[in-house]
């Protein structure tokens, strides 16, 4: 580093830091670009952290509650139903990304399949839908007019002191000049990502993938030198600084704030969904044509009455060495939940066919691209969040299957019929406490490195594509100014 600053590259950007170093607004708003991300960065590390310890403690009380249910008839414990809860992924303490709109927990019971809930964003005021102050919002929105608000006069301060033509005849070039203040506002960024990158150690060390953490690291380096070189070039293009600041300032209006909305308002034009109380009634409508599965003589169960008789050569019902009330709910609940299970892809197909489209804004927008990186690197993105829904589904299926099983042959046809008449019939139709030992604990964990790295490869792209073009226009600009 030392070598570096005695080339005239180095004098370049050692100059520019003292300009800064002698200026109150620089100072204070880079003063506070740090206090404002370490503070996000610490506040959110801790909530996080709290999280991840009460959603555990919930998980654990919830099984325990389950498991200490006295004797009860089955199907009872179908509809006391079970919770499961995603823990934080490591990296959330960065990006909690759809986790706070989506919902971490969910209620799982028979006949239904509930969506998540206890969702940050559903308890908060207007004031957050531009977003909560996490460390990636403040990365993504603030560090960037930060660094306008500190680097936005670097090339026309010189031309509007008219000190150009003194630094060309000394033998500086337009491009030294180019690199050197680049190469001050990219320490700048350092400082700015440093308190990211103490957070993303710390989430190495709670099980996160070093490539990962090194990968998330490199997005946001890479998305705040487009905003360098946003800077470099539009304080060349015009030489006074009150015209690059205010082309600045609206460039970061038009990339961070409206584009971002263009592309989720296109997203959901692109690919309508249908409303909750349309896709409820059609669910109603679709389900109703499976029968009652809690009416054992439900016409849309003869064929199964039928072929069961068949099998154990019986005349009834009754004569059955299973409880046919029981492979009623079991045949009702397979055919349910297949019904769900297909409006529940369908749900998620599209949401995933409007994120995909968002993100194709990425090449409109760097802070579309590092929105969607960010999110995929830390596990926090809509394909996890899908996951989560299937496997929570996966587990709600079989755990309700498991108590119609232990229905089907653990409580007799008779007694089961009979448990609504009087106290000793109602005792009859109950099986015993030990069958509810089922629920296992539920462990979500987030997608490998190699599946989050190969989602990220066009966000990369994007990101890659915005520092060539942009260098482009600064080498031809460069080369106007001679």
């Amino acid at each position: 580093m030392h070598s570096l600053f005695k080339t005239k590259i180095g004098c370049v950007a050692k100059d520019e830091l003292r300009y800064w170093s002698r200026s109150k607004l620089a100072i204070s708003v880079l003063i506070i670009g740090i206090i404002l991300t370490l503070s996000s960065v610490i506040v959110t590390a801790f909530k996080m952290h709290e999280l991840n310890n009460q959603r555990q403690t919930m998980q654990n009380t919830a099984e325990q509650t389950f498991m200490e249910q006295p004797d009860r008839h089955p199907h009872r414990m179908v509809h006391y139903g079970h919770y499961a809860f995603r823990t934080p992924s490591p990296l959330s303490v960065l990006d909690p990304g759809v986790d706070a709109y989506t919902g971490n927990s969910i209620f799982l019971e028979g006949h239904r399949q509930n969506s998540a809930t206890f969702a940050e964003q559903k308890h908060s005021t207007g004031l957050t839908k531009l977003g909560s102050l996490s460390p990636a919002f403040i990365v993504q929105v603030i560090a960037p007019l930060l660094l306008i608000l500190i680097g936005y006069s670097s090339m026309s301060r010189e031309s509007e002191s008219q000190t150009l033509s003194f630094l060309f005849a000394q033998g500086t070039s337009i491009f030294t000049l180019l690199i050197g203040k680049g190469l001050a506002l990219f320490f700048v960024v350092c400082l700015i990502v440093f308190p990211l990158t103490i957070s993303a150690l710390f989430a190495v060390f709670q099980g996160e993938s070093p490539i990962i953490a090194a990968s998330f690291l490199l997005a946001y380096i890479l998305y705040l030198s487009v905003w360098v070189l946003f800077i470099l070039f539009f304080s060349t293009v015009f030489t006074k600084k009150n015209e690059s600041f205010t082309a600045l300032t609206f460039a970061w209006i038009l990339f961070c704030i409206v584009m971002p909305r263009v592309a989720s308002t296109t997203a959901s034009v692109s690919v309508p969904s249908a409303g909750k109380l349309e896709t409820d009634f059609a669910v109603i409508a679709e389900l109703r044509k499976l029968g009652d599965g809690h009416n054992a003589n439900d016409p849309a169960f003869a064929k199964l009455k039928t072929s069961l008789l068949q099998k154990y050569n019986v005349d009834s019902v009754k004569e059955l060495p299973i409880n046919f009330r029981g492979v009623v709910a079991s045949a009702s609940e397979a055919k349910l939940s297949s019904v769900l299970n297909q409006f529940a892809e369908q749900r998620m197909q599209q949401e995933l066919q409007q994120t995909q489209i968002a993100r194709l804004f990425g090449w409109l927008s760097p802070k579309v691209a590092i929105r969607s990186l960010s999110m995929l690197s830390a596990g926090t993105s809509i394909e996890t969040h899908h996951r989560f829904m299937r496997e929570t589904e996966d587990l709600r299926f079989r755990f309700v299957q498991s108590l119609n099983k232990a229905h089907i042959e653990k409580l007799s046809y008779i007694d089961d019929i009979n448990r609504n008449k009087g106290k000793e019939g109602n005792q009859k139709a109950r099986i015993n406490a030990t069958n509810w030992q089922m629920i296992q604990g539920f462990n979500f964990t987030i997608d490998d490195a190699t599946t989050r790295l190969s989602r990220s490869t066009i966000a990369f792209m994007q990101l890659l594509f915005w520092i060539v073009i942009l260098s482009m226009l600064i080498r031809i600009m460069g080369r106007r100014a001679i």
